[in-house]
């Protein structure tokens, strides 16, 4: 690896962010009961970071409703996502705020001890967890919780965040008689104003890489 010259002890400006695609990532979906409010969102970072008792670490986007009331209700119930799992169930979890609608309205859901939601299909394993600490880490905020429960939930294969952007995600339709004036991330809803996006552009407020960004067309 070339030397490279460090600011500040921070990041090198010459680092290159396609070389955290190649890790590798789950997908989970995250859910919480707060004063009887459930809600769940869509998570790709969760890692066992203890096993005596057995601890994970899940990091959330702060502007997430979810992120919210777990910081309020200190309890989650997390479901590993199977290879079963299809656009629409990414779409109702990732793409719409629990602020704004009811993302269990007419959905199977099952409830842990702490009433928190999980998938009652499509998931492999489910987490009944107990936050022990949390961090701030600017955009996101770090849970470390304690594994209460845990149970196999099917026998499917855990969908990876890269099988999501190959197979799942369907891929953007430019209409070329439009105009595009800027792209707007999916996730959080950011948008850059300029017709054209770098291939190696992360949106600034959630991180996710350009393949989550979708044009904005001139309006007519």
């Amino acid at each position: 690896m070339p030397t490279a010259t460090f600011t500040d002890f921070g990041q090198t400006d010459n680092m290159d962010n396609k070389a955290l695609y190649n890790i590798s990532y789950g997908l989970f979906l995250l859910g919480t009961n707060a004063s009887g409010k459930i809600n769940a969102c869509i998570t790709n970072t969760c890692i066992q970071v203890a096993s005596d008792p057995v601890r994970i670490a899940i990091s959330v986007l702060n502007q997430n409703y979810t992120c919210d009331l777990i910081k309020e209700s200190g309890v989650f119930c997390l479901s590993v996502l199977d290879k079963t799992a299809g656009f629409d169930l990414f779409k109702r979890f990732g793409y719409q705020s629990g602020r704004n609608v009811d993302k269990f309205a007419d959905f199977a859901y099952k409830t842990d001890m702490n009433g928190c939601p999980y998938l009652a299909e499509h998931a492999c394993s489910v987490f009944t967890c107990k936050v022990l600490s949390k961090t701030d880490l600017g955009t996101h905020t770090l849970f470390v919780a304690e594994v209460v429960d845990a149970e196999l939930a099917g026998s499917g294969e855990p969908v990876t965040y890269a099988d999501y952007q190959s197979s799942i995600k369907p891929k953007v339709k430019v209409e070329s008689s439009k105009k595009i004036i800027g792209w707007k991330c999916k996730i959080c809803g950011y948008e850059y104003m300029n017709p054209e996006l770098p291939s190696d552009y992360t949106c600034p407020l959630c991180g996710h890489p350009a393949e989550d960004f979708e044009p904005i067309y001139e309006s007519a």
